[in-house]
C-alpha cells in the first residue's frame, strides 16, 4: 500500500510539472525557469516536451540540426543552447522575449537556419543562451485581388512561391534562389533572386511587417514607425526584434519563362567568354538573370587532370525566341542555341534554378527541406570594374589548388541600379556589375581539414582585393562572414568602433542610421549577437542630445 501511495504521489508531481508549470525556484534549472515563465506570460500550458528541448533530450540534436545548413557550426566544440523553444503562436514569441529579459538569458532566433556563421542557433559570446526556433510559425495567406501575401517567419521561400502559384499563374515574388530559406531572416538581409534585375530585392517589395520588439510588444508598420520599418528591411537579422511575418507585394510574371545552363571550361574559352560576360551582365535585358557558377571539374579528355568550369545558369522572363534574339545581339560569344533553352512556368523555373531534377513536382517545395548541407566557409565581394583576363587566369590557378571550391557570380543592373542606396539599408545598387560568393566545402568534421580550407579561402579573398569594390570593400550581410569583425564586448563603449569595420562593408553609409535607430528602439541592446547593430555609447548619445537642444 505504501508503494502504491508513493507511485500516486509521484504521478501527481509529474502532472503538476507538466500541466501547471508550478516549479520550485530553489531547484529549478534555467530551462525549467524559462518554461514556467512562458506559461505565466502566455496561454502556453502544454507539457514541457511539446515545445521545449534541452541537451538531455533524445530529440535535442534532431531539432538543433533540423534546419542548420552549415555543419561546421554543429561540431561538438561549438557552444550549444541550453534550451530550444519552438513557439506555436505569436504571443509565445512575445513571452520568450519577456522571459529572456527577466531571466537575463541571451536569445538567438532561427527561422530557416541559413545563417552562414550559424549565429541563429549558436553563440560564441560566452553566456548561456536559448534558441527560439520559429519553424512552427509558417502560415501563408495569398490575396490575389490585392496582389499581396502575408507569410510568417518560419515559412520557407519555396512554400511562399508554391502558395502564390497555387492561387495564380501570373503572380510571383522576387526573393531567394534556395527554396529552404526561412522568410523571416532571409528578407532582413535583402533577399535577392532571379527576378532582382526586373523587380529589385525582396526588401524592395515588402509593404508591411509584424515584429516583437525588445519590450515584448507586437508592432506592425504603422505602430513601429518608418524608421524601424526601414531598418528591418535589409539591416540584417536579429538586431531590432523578432520578425513574425512579412506582407509582400506580389509582382506580375509571364506565363512562359525560359531557362538554360551552358557550361564552358578553360579549354573551351571560358576566360574570354567570362570577360565578355562582365561587359554585358548588368546591361542586358532586365528580364534576364544570367549568373555564373564556377567550380573545378575533371577534364573529359585527360584522366587525372582538372580544369575550371564556368556554367551560365539563367532564367529569362519570356519566350525562348525572344531570349535567343537578345543573346545573339548582346552575348553571341556564349553560343546559346534553341536546344539549350527550355520553356516552362515561373514555378517550374524556381525548381530549375534551385537545382531540382527535371520534372520534379512543385509540391516538393512544401517539404521546406534543404538540398545541400555541407561543412563550408563563405565570403563575398561586389565588383564595379571588369576583372581583366590576367586576373581571371590568376583566379583559375588558385581554384585548381583547392579540393572543392565554388564561386557564384550574380549579375546586377536593371532595377537594382534604379533604387537609391539609402532607400533601404541594403546599399549595393548603382555601379555594381556583379556580386561574388566564394565558398569552400568539405565533408568531414575534422579541425585540421577545416583550418586548411578556411586558410585557402582567406588567401583567395586577399588575392581578389584589387578587383573588388573599395572604400569600403563591400560585403553582403546574408553571406555573413565573421572574418570581417565581431562584437567582442557588446556592453563596452568600443563596440561601436569595432562594429563600424564590418558595418560599413555590409551597409556603407546606412550603418550610422541603423545604429541611431537601434539606440532608440533597443537602448539596452537586448537583441545582440556577434555582428548585431550596436547601440551608441552613452557619452556619445548625451553629446547628440546636447547638440539637438542647442538648435
Amino acid at each position: 500500500m505504501a508503494s502504491s501511495n508513493y507511485i500516486m504521489v509521484s504521478f501527481f508531481m509529474v502532472v503538476l510539472w507538466s500541466c501547471c508549470c508550478v516549479l520550485s525556484d530553489n531547484t529549478t534549472t534555467t530551462p525549467e525557469k524559462f518554461y514556467q515563465c512562458i506559461c505565466n506570460n502566455s496561454d502556453f500550458s502544454d507539457p514541457f516536451p511539446t515545445a521545449f528541448f534541452t541537451p538531455n533530450d533524445d530529440t535535442f540534436n534532431t531539432i538543433l540540426n533540423s534546419t542548420a545548413q552549415n555543419l561546421r557550426c554543429l561540431v561538438p566544440s561549438v557552444p550549444k543552447p541550453e534550451l530550444i523553444f519552438t513557439p506555436m503562436t505569436e504571443p509565445h514569441v512575445q513571452a520568450a522575449v519577456i522571459c529572456a529579459k527577466q531571466l537575463d538569458i541571451q536569445l538567438r532566433v532561427r527561422s530557416g537556419g541559413h545563417d552562414y556563421e550559424g549565429i541563429s542557433y549558436i553563440s560564441d559570446m560566452g553566456s548561456p543562451f536559448v534558441v527560439v526556433d520559429l519553424s512552427k510559425l509558417r502560415g501563408i495567406n495569398v490575396d490575389v485581388e490585392e496582389n499581396t501575401a502575408w507569410a510568417q517567419a518560419g515559412a520557407t521561400v519555396g512554400e511562399v512561391y508554391y502558395r502564390i502559384s497555387e492561387k495564380s499563374k501570373t503572380l510571383g515574388f522576387p526573393a531567394g534562389l534556395c527554396t529552404s530559406l526561412g522568410v523571416g531572416g532571409h528578407i532582413t538581409g535583402g533577399a535577392y533572386g532571379s527576378m532582382m534585375r526586373k523587380f529589385g530585392l525582396g526588401v524592395d517589395n515588402v509593404i508591411d511587417a509584424r515584429i516583437v520588439n525588445a519590450n515584448g510588444t507586437i508592432l506592425d508598420r504603422k505602430s513601429m514607425g518608418e524608421d524601424l520599418f526601414w531598418a528591418i528591411r535589409g539591416g540584417g537579422g536579429a538586431s531590432f526584434g523578432i520578425i513574425l511575418s512579412w506582407k509582400m507585394k506580389l509582382v506580375t510574371v509571364p506565363s512562359t519563362v525560359t531557362c538554360f545552363t551552358v557550361a564552358k571550361t578553360m579549354e573551351e574559352g571560358a576566360t574570354k567568354i567570362l570577360y565578355k560576360w562582365q561587359q554585358v551582365a548588368d546591361k542586358i535585358d532586365d528580364g534576364l538573370f544570367m549568373r555564373v557558377i564556377i567550380n573545378v571539374v575533371d577534364k573529359k579528355e585527360v584522366k587525372g587532370e582538372r580544369t575550371v568550369q564556368t556554367a551560365y545558369n539563367s532564367v529569362f522572363l519570356g519566350s525562348a525566341d525572344t531570349l535567343l534574339q537578345i543573346m545573339n545581339e548582346s552575348f553571341p560569344e556564349l553560343g546559346l542555341t534553341q536546344k539549350d533553352c527550355t520553356e516552362m512556368s515561373w514555378i517550374e523555373s524556381i525548381l530549375y534554378i534551385a537545382g531540382y531534377p527535371t520534372n520534379t513536382p512543385p509540391e516538393v517545395l512544401l517539404q521546406g527541406k534543404s538540398q545541400f548541407k555541407n561543412y563550408f566557409k563563405a565570403k563575398s565581394d561586389f565588383v564595379r570594374q571588369p576583372i581583366p583576363e590576367t586576373g581571371l587566369e590568376g583566379l583559375w590557378k588558385r581554384l585548381l589548388d583547392e579540393d572543392s571550391p565554388l564561386m557564384i557570380w550574380n549579375p546586377y543592373g536593371g532595377m537594382m541600379a534604379n533604387i537609391s542606396e539609402s532607400e533601404t539599408p541594403f546599399p549595393h545598387r548603382k555601379g555594381v556589375i556583379f556580386k561574388i560568393q566564394y565558398l569552400t566545402l568539405w565533408s568531414q568534421p575534422d579541425q585540421e581539414l577545416a583550418t586548411k580550407h578556411v586558410d585557402w579561402i582567406r588567401k583567395l579573398y586577399n588575392y581578389m582585393t584589387s578587383y573588388a569594390s573599395m572604400f569600403p570593400r563591400e560585403a553582403y550581410v546574408n553571406y555573413r562572414d565573421l572574418d570581417l569583425g565581431m562584437n567582442k564586448n557588446v556592453n563596452s563603449s568600443s563596440s561601436f568602433a569595432q562594429a563600424s569595420v564590418w558595418g560599413n562593408k555590409y551597409f556603407k553609409n546606412n550603418f550610422n542610421r541603423l545604429v541611431q535607430i537601434k539606440t532608440k528602439v533597443d537602448p539596452e541592446n537586448f537583441f545582440r549577437h556577434e555582428q548585431s547593430i550596436p547601440v551608441l555609447p552613452p557619452t556619445f548619445t548625451r553629446k547628440r542630445k546636447g547638440k539637438r537642444s542647442n538648435h
